[in-house]
């Protein structure tokens, strides 16, 4: 089975309708383009910081949520939307809503693994300071077949992406934004090194970079085949960047080398 991933490299606002309306133009364009599946950066409506997050947040099937739900049905594609600070209760979490050609939301992942760093004279970042942690893997169904969801710093634990291979994915799609530190060093080798684990298509989306925010992305959204090969990446600015999944490819890549065939649970 073949359908296109659209990978939406979106630049946040820090006004609302100005990334709404930077969002419909990238939704727009990929529906144009014939994009079946369209993904969207971690935090794509404000830029990642505290004060931003604390301004923007929302309840489920608030402002941002019905407006990614009609843009859903409006083009007729699947969207998986980046992510975004869900308000419930007295927590706030880093959230991706994911909604079907008609608007119908399908799944949703609250991302599992804080980004607490402190790397001395580069960066220092404490996500749990603001953001609670979701407690499971996502995996959503589709007409292409089951696709996973994770955000950012989930792609780091190995055991997280093959959750979500052994429930049957084909495609993980993770919404992320990569630092100027960890980006050059890890990113599309993470991208690459999940696909290969796991034999499945692997596709991180990152917010192009801004000169003017004090976050700077790493941007370079990432799509890798089962092989590890890189079917398309971005630059660092605004860009819609395309590929063909392939599905039969995962099988003919787990005949070849045998990965997902040859686990054993029982010695680890």
């Amino acid at each position: 089975m073949k359908y296109k991933l659209a990978m939406c490299q979106m630049m946040p606002a820090k006004d609302k309708e100005e990334s709404k309306r930077r969002f419909a133009r990238m939704a727009e364009e990929a529906a144009s383009a014939g994009a079946d599946v369209l993904v969207f950066p971690e935090m794509w409506t404000c830029p990642y910081m505290t004060q931003w997050i604390s301004d923007f947040k929302e309840p489920e099937g608030g402002n941002f949520y019905t407006f990614m739900k009609e843009t859903a049905a409006n083009l007729g594609v699947y969207i998986f939307g980046g992510s975004m600070p869900e308000a419930a209760g007295d927590k706030v979490y880093n959230t991706c809503y994911v909604f079907d050609r008609k608007g119908k939301q399908i799944g949703k992942h609250r991302k599992a693994h804080m980004f607490d760093i402190d790397v001395p004279g580069k960066i220092k970042f404490t996500e749990s300071d603001f953001i609670t942690p979701g407690d499971k893997a996502t995996v959503v169904d589709t007409e292409f077949g089951k696709i996973g969801v994770a955000i950012c710093f989930d792609i780091r634990f190995a055991e997280f992406s093959r959750r979500m291979a052994l429930d049957g994915a084909n495609l993980i799609v993770l919404p992320a934004a990569f630092n100027l530190t960890t980006g050059p060093a890890h990113w599309e080798l993470s991208v690459k090194m999940r696909a290969v684990d796991n034999q499945v298509f692997f596709a991180g989306v990152q917010p192009a970079r801004d000169p003017e925010c004090e976050f700077k992305a790493w941007a370079h959204s990432t799509v890798s085949d089962p092989w590890g090969k890189v079917l398309a990446s971005a630059g660092e600015g605004p860009q819609v960047v395309y590929a063909d999944i392939d599905t039969d490819r995962i099988e003919e890549v787990r005949n070849n080398l045998p990965i997902m065939s040859g686990l054993r649970p029982e010695i680890y």
